[in-house]
């Protein structure tokens, strides 16, 4: 189960002792953690690759620098070899891989099945016909619930996005870690940072699906402290249609410099996963590109995602 609502707090020249490196006021913490966190961050692709020969039991040096990467750059990509032709033992494994590393509150996202894991694949009947990352069109950048957000105590803190079947061609993946773009926006102009933790930010209105079944609006900031560890949290979508930031100069501002981070940023990698290839992480940002699939025919493209209520587990908490 998810943590129950929190309230947000979220106005700047505060009475009340420092929050760490993302309280605005408190600019020697900001600048020690920016310079430890670039200081150790990896800026090549294969940097954050680590085999896993069994994803239902890592070793402990597998563990060990899953979660390394996690504290450097709050992803990590992985490679195993075993069991790829088998759905049934992948999808056990993964559960177990994720409770590995603490992951154990999975959302429960209307298109999971009984075990919490979502299909990510193309479809053209059922529930999930009509919504893009079930299609093979590009989704743009995002992390990953960010139009079912209910507090900093209630959000998706942590996804695994498992490759059972690559497509044939395209199907590219760029990542960024939040904490770089956090970075980025607040060394340009802290008021952007400022704009986009406001608690209106961002709104997703309401959706109706076919069956008639109402979502929500959904309103809440881009940044926020997770009230649990410390760290920094993010929920965001570049869709163009389908949102409503809040109506001022700083937010239309501090959107676009985002924009322009996630254009050109040179920590931004690029990954196209292959069978058997996943990536573990605290919702980094990331894309997808649009996909086809092999022109031998076959099954076509197929990933499982699991969501999570949880962030990787270091062993000590998050670092200030």
């Amino acid at each position: 189960m998810l943590d129950g609502p929190i309230k947000i707090l979220n106005s700047r020249r505060k009475a009340h002792p420092s929050t760490g490196p993302f309280d605005l006021d408190d600019a020697p913490a900001y600048a020690a953690w920016r310079q430890a966190k670039l200081a150790a961050y990896p800026t090549r692709l294969e940097d954050l690759v680590v085999e896993i020969k069994d994803l239902a039991a890592p070793t402990p040096g597998e563990r060990e620098a899953v979660v390394r990467l996690s504290r450097a750059a709050n992803m990590a990509l992985y490679v195993t070899r075993a069991n790829l032709a088998d759905e049934p033992r992948t999808r056990r494994s993964l559960l177990l891989f994720g409770r590995a590393f603490g992951l154990v509150a999975i959302e429960d996202h209307r298109s999971a099945e009984a075990d919490g894991i979502v299909r990510i694949e193309v479809v053209d009947q059922g529930g999930r016909l009509g919504y893009i990352p079930y299609t093979d069109r590009p989704i743009n950048w995002h992390t990953d619930g960010y139009y079912n957000f209910h507090g900093p105590g209630r959000a998706v803190r942590a996804m695994l996005l498992h490759c059972m079947r690559p497509a044939g061609e395209g199907g590219v993946n760029r990542l960024l870690d939040p904490e770089i773009a956090y970075i980025r926006l607040r060394d340009s102009d802290p008021g952007f940072v400022e704009a986009l933790m406001h608690p209106q930010a961002m709104t997703i209105p309401t959706s109706v699906e076919a069956n008639g079944r109402a979502r929500p609006e959904n309103v809440g900031p881009v940044f926020y402290v997770d009230p649990r560890s410390g760290a920094l949290g993010m929920r965001f979508t570049a869709r163009k249609r389908s949102i409503a930031w809040r109506d001022d100069p700083a937010t239309r501002a501090a959107v676009a410099k985002l924009e322009t981070v996630l254009r050109d940023d040179p920590l931004i990698v690029e990954t196209r996963m292959e069978a058997g290839q996943g990536l573990v992480c605290n919702n980094a940002l990331h894309d997808r590109t649009g996909f086809a699939p092999s022109k031998e025919g076959g099954p076509g493209r197929l990933l499982y995602r699991v969501r999570y209520g949880d962030r990787i587990d270091d062993g000590g908490g998050h670092r200030r």
